[in-house]
């Protein structure tokens, strides 16, 4: 069997919509991939404000954001379709902008109607992969772990570094995955403090001097004593991150919150004793954050080719989406903490 998909992600870290095509083999017993194509079309200011400032609109001002934003993908799918002159693709499988996502009070939203896409494209779109998953009791993330599982199987643990890191891997024969700690989503807000978008290879940081009151107090936040499956959003950082910040320098905060980053995702992967870890996401960029995990942990950690850090969780999304339309599982229960095994995503 052989599938072309799209698949699109936009992180909390609002760097940009990630947009990959991939071609998926399956010969009966393996899954393989390739990247065709994939590209990161960053957002206008306008776009950037709007999504950033998504959680405050009304529920009227919102559903007009859904719409609008799905059309927004529609037509830049439609638009790499065209630059890349794309003539097989079998789907389009959208993970959408998180806004909500609080699965404690059954439920999560990820806008972006995938109708409006599909009025656009043309093409079967697969779009809300979370929302099912939480109503079955499950945190609604993480879902890359099957793509770990199925795509990424000769590493110990994947590990990704965007707004949020995640990690999964295999214990006793089942597949665990959790959020581990903020990463960008922190960073970056620090960072535009000094007029950045982003803090580049964690120089800022590297200048810093850490705060060891506020390194403390992260270190303590409950989240990190909770046993797995376990899920972070935004706002989480809101209510227990935010009330930690004081009027420090931008430098001292950033220095600091690589450090309590590093040591969470250290103490994670000594904790399960995990020896060949597979690093992806924008992160993994900050060679001083990377610096400080190495320094923490006795993992081996790998960093792969440019294409896949940029692009793994959205060609994980482009997969979940073949396999929808398969009727497979795309979601593990194991990673999320739901009822079931499951086939999410909502076809149109």
């Amino acid at each position: 069997m052989e599938f072309h998909a799209i698949g699109l992600m936009s992180g909390t870290s609002l760097d940009g919509l990630d947009i990959c095509f991939v071609r998926f083999q399956f010969d009966g017993g393996d899954w393989n991939f390739k990247i065709l194509h994939a590209e990161t079309v960053g957002y206008s200011e306008e776009w950037e404000f709007k999504l950033r400032n998504s959680t405050q609109l009304s529920s009227a001002k919102l559903l007009a954001l859904n719409s609008e934003y799905g059309f927004y993908l529609g037509g830049q799918v439609q638009k790499f379709i065209r630059e890349n002159q794309l003539s097989n693709v079998d789907l389009v499988a959208s993970h959408g902008h998180t806004v909500f996502h609080q699965p404690q009070n059954k439920f999560t939203l990820q806008i972006g109607d995938g109708r409006a896409i599909n009025t656009i494209v043309k093409i079967p779109v697969v779009y809300d992969f979370r929302s099912q998953d939480v109503l079955m009791g499950g945190n609604g993330a993480p879902l890359v772990p099957i793509g770990d599982e199925l795509l990424f199987a000769g590493y110990d643990a994947c590990v990704n570094l965007g707004g949020f890191s995640n990690i999964s891997f295999k214990a006793d024969k089942r597949r665990v995955a959790f959020d581990i700690c903020p990463v960008n989503i922190v960073l970056n807000r620090f960072a535009k403090v000094l007029n950045l978008n982003y803090d580049k290879n964690g120089a800022i940081a590297r200048s810093g001097k850490i705060i060891p009151e506020l390194l403390n107090s992260l270190n303590a936040l409950p989240y990190y004593k909770y046993a797995p499956p376990k899920s972070l959003g935004i706002e989480w950082v809101e209510e227990n991150i935010d009330p930690l910040i004081q009027d420090q320098m931008a430098e001292d905060l950033l220095a600091t919150f690589t450090e309590h980053a590093a040591l969470q995702i250290a103490e994670t992967l000594g904790k399960f004793d995990l020896k060949k870890v597979f690093f992806t996401g924008g992160g993994t960029y900050n060679s001083f954050l990377i610096e400080r995990i190495k320094t923490k942990c006795r993992a081996e950690i790998i960093i792969p080719e440019k294409e896949i850090i940029d692009y793994k969780e959205a060609l994980i999304f482009a997969f979940m989406g073949v396999l929808k339309l398969n009727n497979k599982i795309n979601v593990l229960s194991s990673a999320t903490g739901s009822t079931e095994d499951h086939s999410s995503g909502l076809v149109v």
